[in-house]
C-alpha cells in the first residue's frame, strides 16, 4: 500500500528584512542599505490550477565539476562549452532582493542549487543573508559534496544552514567514476557526509538517480550503508530533465520495483507525507531502523500539488523543471524597477502558470513508449 497522492494549501506572507550587498571574495557579508519589503498581498497567487507558491529553488552557478551522463554529458558540456561570465550571475543582493519578494507571495523553503553550488564563492555569506529575510522558514542546500570540506561544512552550519541534500548515484567506485564522467571516486562524497554530520547537520538527504543497467545494482547497498543512521535515501525515477541525456522509458527503474528491491531484505511501511507537496513517497523500515523516499516523476507525476519555481543563476524565472523558456527578471532588477511593480510581475507571471509536463508526458509514453517531444531547458541550468 502507499500513502495517499500530496495535496497542497495556501501559505500565509511575510516581509523581509534587511539584505546587504554581496562582500568581496574572503569577505564577510556587509551591513549594506536596508530596502524596503513590498507590501503583503491579501491572498497568495495561484496558478491556472489553482496552485499557490510555497518553494523557489535557485541556481546560484551554471557550472559543475562533474559531468554527470544524465545531467551534465561530456558530449554537450565540453571543454568548449561557455558558462556564465560572473557579470551575468545574480549578486548575492539581487538574490535576496528577490527571496524577500517571494516570501510575500507564500514562499517558505528555498534551495540554494547549481550547477554546483559550492562553486559559488562565498556561499555561506548569501545563506547569512537569506536567513535574515522574515518568512523563510527552511533554507537547505544540494550538492555532489565532492567539494565540502570540514571547514566549508562548518561555515555553512555557522551562518545558518540546517538542510542539506547529497548526491549521491552509487556507493561502487566503478559504476560513479563513470556516471560522474570525471573519474571522481565516492570518498570524497562520503566523507564529506561526515564532515556534515560533524558540524551539525542532524538529518541529511542523500539523493540516487536510478538507472537500469547503469547503477541500479546499487539500490539494495545504497539503501543498507544508510539504514540505522538519521539520513534518508531518495530513490529518484530517472528522468528526462533537457533535451541531451539520451533519456528512454525503458531506462526508468520504477518506484514500485525500488520498493520491492528494498523490501525483500528490509521489510517497508509506508509513511504519511511530512506535508502537503512534499513531492518524496515516504517509506520506513518495518524494524524502525530509519526511513527512505522514492521520487516517482514518471511513473506517478505530481503535478497536481506542485508548488515550485525556479531562478536559473542569470536571473530567468521557471515556472517547472521541464520549461523550455524562463522570464527576465535580472533585466528588470538592474533596469531600476521598485519592489512593487516587481512583485507585480512574479505574482502576475505565477498566475499565467499552466505547466503539467509530467502528466503529459506520462499520458504520451503510455501510447508510444517513446520520449514525449517537448523543448526543456537543461537541468544544470536551473538545479534539480
Amino acid at each position: 500500500m502507499s500513502p495517499p497522492a500530496p495535496g497542497s494549501t495556501p501559505v500565509s506572507a511575510g516581509p523581509a528584512k534587511n539584505r546587504s550587498a554581496e562582500p568581496p571574495p574572503g569577505e564577510g557579508p556587509s551591513a549594506g542599505d536596508s530596502l524596503p519589503p513590498p507590501s503583503r498581498l491579501s491572498e497568495p497567487p495561484r496558478d491556472l490550477f489553482g496552485r499557490s507558491l510555497h518553494d523557489l529553488r535557485i541556481s546560484v552557478t551554471d557550472r559543475c565539476n562533474f559531468r554527470c551522463t544524465y545531467c551534465m554529458p561530456k558530449s554537450v558540456f565540453g571543454a568548449g562549452h561557455r558558462f556564465m561570465p560572473r557579470k551575468e550571475l545574480l549578486t548575492f543582493e539581487e538574490i535576496a532582493r528577490l527571496v524577500s519578494i517571494f516570501t510575500t507571495h507564500g514562499v517558505r523553503k528555498i534551495r540554494l542549487t547549481g550547477g554546483e553550488p559550492l562553486l559559488r564563492q562565498n556561499l555561506d555569506a548569501l545563506v547569512r543573508l537569506l536567513g535574515e529575510i522574515e518568512g523563510v522558514d527552511d533554507l537547505t542546500l544540494t550538492t555532489n559534496a565532492s567539494l565540502l570540506s570540514a571547514r566549508r561544512a562548518a561555515q555553512l552550519h555557522e551562518a545558518g544552514l540546517r538542510r542539506l541534500t547529497v548526491s549521491l548515484d552509487a556507493l561502487d567506485d566503478r559504476i560513479f567514476a563513470s556516471m560522474n564522467d570525471m573519474g571522481v571516486s565516492v570518498r570524497p562524497v562520503l566523507e564529506a557526509i561526515d564532515h556534515a554530520e560533524r558540524a551539525g547537520f542532524a538529518s541529511i538527504k542523500i539523493n540516487m538517480v536510478v538507472q537500469r543497467k547503469v547503477n541500479d545494482s546499487d539500490i539494495l547497498p545504497m539503501a543498507r550503508r544508510f539504514k540505522g543512521t538519521p539520513h534518508i535515501v531518495r530513490f529518484i525515477e530517472y528522468m528526462d530533465v533537457g533535451s541531451t541525456n539520451g533519456w528512454r522509458l525503458d531506462d526508468v527503474v520504477p518506484a514500485e520495483e525500488i520498493i520491492g528491491i528494498i523490501d525483500r531484505e528490509h521489510p517497508l511501511e509506508p509513511l504519511e507525507p511530512n506535508y502537503p507537496g512534499e513531492v518524496a513517497r515516504r517509506w520506513r523500515y518495518a524494524d524502525g531502523d530509519g526511513e527512505i523516499g522514492v521520487i516517482t516523476s514518471v511513473t506517478r507525476p505530481f503535478c497536481g500539488a506542485c508548488s515550485r519555481a525556479r531562478l536559473s543563476a542569470e536571473g530567468r524565472l521557471y515556472t517547472c523543471l521541464f520549461a523550455a523558456q524562463g522570464f527576465d527578471l535580472r533585466s528588470l532588477l538592474r533596469g531600476g524597477i521598485d519592489d512593487e511593480a516587481l512583485s507585480r510581475v512574479i505574482a502576475n507571471r505565477w498566475r499565467q502558470r499552466d505547466d503539467r509536463y509530467s502528466e503529459l508526458r506520462s499520458e504520451m509514453t503510455a501510447s508510444n513508449g517513446g520520449a514525449f517531444e517537448k523543448p526543456r531547458i537543461e537541468m544544470s541550468y536551473i538545479g534539480g
